[in-house]
């Protein structure tokens, strides 16, 4: 058998710009090399691990030139973890890359005008910002390379923590996690400590077996607190005690609860969440409006961040006391709450039953009469009868998840007509796509990127679109 030619070696290559997904640039003999974990300005040597026909992937084996732009890593599994990929990296850095992905993204796919941004939005909190982690359990967890390389042998490979990127039977056992402010590493702590000690058995995703699956953690700017524990299999006499334990060492607990899962998959969406303690959600509070939280509600993971988010986009649809309003894909209809005050009426949309459910219930729970919520397909929902019924909107927002918005509800949007589109977006490169499609008849007003997720290659963006002139 003819052997493979090794990959090459290549030293002292300069990093010289970020690219998508976090990744950065390097060049050599015209071709692109993709660097994880590099600063533009770096001087590196780099192990080519990969190589295509246009471009090569490679690690930095050797830094000779650190970049003025680099930051000591604040977390010791910097490196190893799926997230934060972007610590190294002086934050106003992260922000300038994040700008300039969607422009490229809206130069590059949607391939229309549109006017400088407006300053990207930074995070008041770069650490300690999110409200909602999830943990896995494992019996097989990720191992160092110096505990691979060691000759002692290793009994317990019981963790909690994060699947290892692009291995879904590995787990990196977390120490310590500076995306969710405390109580989470405590509990999370807690719940491994107690497991090992009364011998649970840590859930092993390969042979599908074991007791502890999942925990997740919700909290809310309010300092209110929801733990669901997701278990394999129901034992109740074990299950009790660890949940009584939680409950006796977490006493401030808001809701504590719990999910039976015999599936292959950790999804929890098609599973009854049940109560054991406390009440079955938390609250969130915006500006004066309160915000109900369940297990499976949606719900931006950047408290903060999501109301700056949010008066974004009040902004620019600018809503009058005589206008109706559509908000599509409205989750558990935060962003319906905080326009409704402000216009005639707004109707939201939701493919997801259950978010709707939450939505009616935080709409009478701010005593706002003025909204109308809706669960089904949008594509089909978007009928004539429907708007008869609903009133001709004057501004319709819509926030899709990440694939974007179904090619049918742009053609129902383009059909409708409002004056004015607000496009949230989690992916400019969807969003980018979507907003070609409406070229013909809208322009791009105003847009502002807004960071909700900082060290990561993630960017939220808002877009003004006004119908064009016939």
């Amino acid at each position: 058998m003819r052997k493979k030619k090794p990959l090459p070696l290549l030293r002292n290559i300069e990093i010289s710009t970020i690219a998508a997904e976090g990744k950065a640039i390097a060049k050599y003999e015209d071709m692109v090399i993709f660097v994880p974990f590099a600063a533009p300005g770096d001087v590196a040597d780099i192990q080519i691990t990969r190589k295509r026909r246009n471009y090569m992937e490679g690690t930095i084996v050797r830094l000779h030139n650190r970049s003025g732009f680099r930051k000591e890593p604040f977390c010791e599994h910097f490196g190893v973890c799926g997230g934060c990929k972007w610590q190294h990296l002086d934050y106003s850095r992260q922000l300038e890359a994040k700008q300039q992905q969607v422009i490229d993204h809206f130069n590059r796919i949607g391939k229309f005008r549109f006017p400088d941004p407006e300053p990207v939005l930074a995070s008041e909190r770069t650490m300690f910002y999110r409200n909602k982690l999830e943990f896995t359990f494992t019996s097989r967890r990720w191992l160092s390379d110096d505990e691979v390389s060691g000759n002692e042998i290793i009994e317990d490979k019981s963790g909690a923590g994060f699947h290892i990127p692009g291995r879904f039977d590995k787990v990196l056992d977390i120490k310590k996690c500076y995306l969710q402010d405390e109580p989470s590493n405590e509990i999370r702590l807690a719940v491994k400590e107690y497991a090992r000690e009364h011998g649970l058995e840590f859930f092993d995703l390969v042979k599908q077996q074991g007791f502890l699956r999942t925990l997740v953690i919700r909290t809310s700017s309010t300092g209110e607190v929801m733990v669901i524990v997701v278990f394999f299999h129901e034992d109740k006499p074990v299950r009790e005690k660890l949940l009584s334990h939680l409950a006796g060492r977490f006493p401030g607990l808001t809701s504590l609860m719990y999910v039976i899962n015999p599936k292959a998959n950790d999804t929890i969406g098609d599973l009854d969440a049940k109560l054991f303690s406390g009440r079955d959600h938390i609250l969130e509070s915006m500006e004066d409006l309160q915000f109900k939280i369940g297990p499976k509600s949606f719900y931006q993971t950047n408290s903060l961040q999501a109301i700056e988010l949010y008066r974004i986009a009040r902004e620019y649809a600018t809503p009058l006391k005589d206008e109706i309003i559509y908000d599509l894909y409205t989750g558990t209809g935060t962003i319906a709450a905080f326009i409704a005050r402000y216009c005639k009426s707004v109707t939201g949309l939701e493919y997801v039953p259950e978010a709707i459910e939450d939505a009616k219930f935080n709409a009478k729970l701010n005593g706002l009469d003025n909204t109308a919520f809706y669960s089904g397909d949008i594509k089909d929902t978007l009928t004539p009868d429907f708007i008869r019924m609903n009133g001709m909107p004057d501004t319709i927002i819509t926030d899709p998840p990440r694939t974007g918005m179904h090619q049918s509800v742009v053609e129902k949007i383009l059909e409708i007509a409002p004056p004015r589109i607000v496009y949230i977006s989690c992916n400019s490169a969807t969003q980018a796509r979507d907003i070609g499609l409406m070229d013909s008849r809208y322009r791009i007003d105003r847009l502002r990127a807004i960071d909700m997720f900082p060290h990561t290659h993630h960017i939220e963006n808002v877009v003004l679109l006004h119908r064009r002139q016939a």
